[in-house]
Parts: structure tokens; C-alpha cells; sequence
């Protein structure tokens, strides 16, 4: 069974920074494309992100490019998303999801806040 459970959701202020996890079991981890979504107050899921099997991340949209980092660790089937600078646009439910530009399937979310 695909199990995708990410964290580090929370409280930030505006121009600050948090890192994202999700770990994924279930499946082959090292060699599978993985990707990031998100879900803005109001909004429909969008993808903000997929980094491949040996972690590179061959694009961003507009919305988080510049700002915005993925990595992974296959040893620890983890990825990662790094935010910067964030915004009050940026308050989201953030997901990993399974497979490259994907929204789905994705885990339950991690709840970012951004706000002074």
C-alpha cells in the first residue's frame, strides 16, 4: 500500500523559511519521480514541483520558482521542500504526491501558515 506522510507544516512569518518532509513507503522510493502540490485557501490543488529519481528538479511554476527547493534522500525515502521568503499567498496545504507532475495520489497535507 502507497503511504505518502508529510510534516514540518506550520506557523512562519512573511520573508521566512521552512523545510517540508514527506516520507513514502510502499512502493520503489529510489526510483520513482515524486512531487509536490499545494492547496491555497479556496483554491484547487496546484503542483509546484516533481524531482526525479536522482533529485533533480527540472522545474518550478512562476508562483515558487526562486524560492522554492526540492531534494530528496532515497536512503531514508524522503523528500524534501524547501520554502524561502515566503509570502501570505504562500498559506497552503502542502502534499507530496506520487509520480512526476502529479497531484495524485498524495498524502493527508502539512499545513503551512504565513502570517506576522
Amino acid at each position: 500500500e502507497v503511504q505518502l506522510v508529510e510534516s514540518g507544516g506550520g506557523l512562519v512569518q512573511p520573508g521566512g523559511s521552512l523545510r517540508l518532509a514527506c516520507e513514502g513507503s510502499g512502493f520503489n522510493f529510489g526510483i520513482t519521480a515524486m512531487s509536490w502540490a499545494r492547496q491555497r485557501p479556496g483554491k484547487g490543488v496546484e503542483w509546484i514541483g516533481t524531482i526525479n529519481s536522482a533529485g533533480i528538479v527540472s522545474s518550478y511554476p512562476a508562483s515558487v520558482k526562486g524560492r522554492f527547493t526540492g531534494s530528496r534522500d532515497n536512503a531514508n525515502n524522503m523528500v524534501y521542500m524547501q520554502l524561502n521568503n515566503v509570502t501570505a499567498a504562500d498559506t497552503a496545504v502542502y502534499y507530496c504526491a506520487l509520480g512526476p507532475n502529479s497531484i495524485s495520489p498524495r498524502g493527508q497535507g502539512t499545513r503551512v501558515t504565513v502570517a506576522s
